[in-house]
């Protein structure tokens, strides 16, 4: 910024005193007679408008010039600034062993730029953590993300699996429809909203016979509707109870609006958590359906079997390889490419991270150069971290030398 100062020239008028004595006293008649005159002449003249000032020319604004560090790499939304190791923050003390499974999991359909690196995890999943640190010190280098603005905070949030109890028929307080997509879904764009699935009988009879399962809750239902997948707990018509996979299968192309905003601005809540919502319907029931239906976005499901393996991971995020609690986050693509290695640094209110995870999902909301939603698993508790988690971040991205 330029600041420039004005000085100000003040005129100083300095004041003569006069003798005045008898021998000059004729001179001092003639100053009066001339002052006189002046005045006189002074009156009878237009007096002269003073112009107006000029108005002052705008000082231009230097913005300073970018310059790029030697070996920053570009990318559409973000830039990424090469770093020490030393500069990732906990780096020495992460248990590197969790985030393998992860990485592993990436490996099934690895990034062209990681594809060459993957036997390596592979041989490296029985390493102790200290080889496996060296192994990234020797074949990786690290990349701050920033914004294209030069902004380094971000903001990270939670996701997670819902995990709600369901039945094949309704009744008995089963009575909220979980779908398959509509034979029309791809036909009719934009299909119709989350209000008139509800209420519309067109709707409903493009949907007739296409009911998964049928759960209690309605905002339970929303949830797993804005969490994208989730699992359920069914009994099956010979009695026993089984746990299956609810995975995204399409939406209603309909935009999607936050319910926890759209009570913010009714002013209803100053809690817009997930758990703050649940209080509110409890306490306002006759108005959950006004509050579901301001979100028009609706989503629609297919049911995956769980085998005893896909049960220790999350549904399969945008990469195509399923999620692994604590270790795999959604990033805008256009940022950090799938199946990237990162650095993640977050502190708040609600969880303290330093450690590694892995770019594998993406989502709607999930837009900027510093920005990750973390996932942290299934069922209450991680929902309970999930919904609470909302803080600042910072990316260094792990890149093959």
């Amino acid at each position: 910024m330029v600041h420039q100062t004005m000085a100000t020239r003040m005129i100083r008028a300095k004041s003569a005193s006069i003798k005045i004595n008898t021998m000059n006293f004729r001179l001092l008649r003639l100053v009066a007679t001339t002052l006189i005159v002046g005045t006189l002449a002074a009156c009878s003249t237009k007096p002269t408008q003073t112009p107006a000032p000029a108005p002052e020319t705008p000082v231009p604004v230097t913005v300073p010039e970018y310059h790029p560090v030697p070996g920053t790499l570009n990318q559409s939304k973000s830039r990424w600034v090469p770093v020490e190791w030393s500069d990732l923050p906990g780096f020495s003390d992460d248990s590197l062993f969790e985030a393998w499974n992860a990485w592993l999991r990436s490996c099934e359909k690895p990034a062209p730029a990681f594809a060459p690196l993957c036997a390596d995890v592979r041989r490296l999943s029985i390493a102790n953590g200290e080889e496996q640190r060296a192994w990234m010190m020797d074949k990786l280098r690290p990349y701050r993300v920033e914004g294209n603005d030069g902004k380094v905070d971000g903001m990270l949030t939670g996701y997670y699996e819902p995990f709600l109890d369901a039945s094949r028929t309704p009744g008995n307080g089963f009575n909220v429809p979980l779908y398959a997509p509509p034979a029309d879904l791809g036909v009719r764009k934009p299909w119709f909203t989350r209000q008139q699935i509800d209420t519309l009988p067109a709707a409903q009879a493009a949907l007739q016979g296409r009911v998964i399962a049928w759960v209690r809750d309605p905002v339970e239902a929303m949830v797993l509707h804005i969490q994208g997948s989730g699992r359920i707990r069914v009994q099956e018509a010979d009695g026993t109870m089984r746990v299956t996979r609810l995975a995204f299968a399409g939406t209603n192309d309909q935009p999607y609006k936050s319910i926890g905003k759209w009570l913010l601005d009714q002013g209803l809540v100053r809690d817009a958590t997930w758990p703050g919502i649940t209080a509110w319907t409890l306490q306002n029931p006759q108005r959950v359906n006004e509050l579901l239906w301001a979100n028009p976005r609706y989503v629609f499901f297919r049911e995956e079997q769980l085998s005893a393996l896909d049960a220790g991971f999350g549904p399969r995020g945008a990469q195509g390889v399923p999620l692994t609690p604590g270790r795999s986050i959604a990033v805008d693509r256009a940022s950090i490419p799938y199946g990237t290695p990162v650095w993640l640094a977050s502190s708040g209110p609600t969880v303290q991270l330093s450690r590694l995870v892995l770019a594998q999902d993406t989502g709607s909301a999930i837009l900027g150069a510093v920005r990750a939603d973390f996932f942290t698993g299934w069922g209450h508790e991680a929902g309970e971290v999930a919904g609470r988690m909302k803080q600042n971040l910072r990316l260094w991205a792990l890149w093959p030398r």
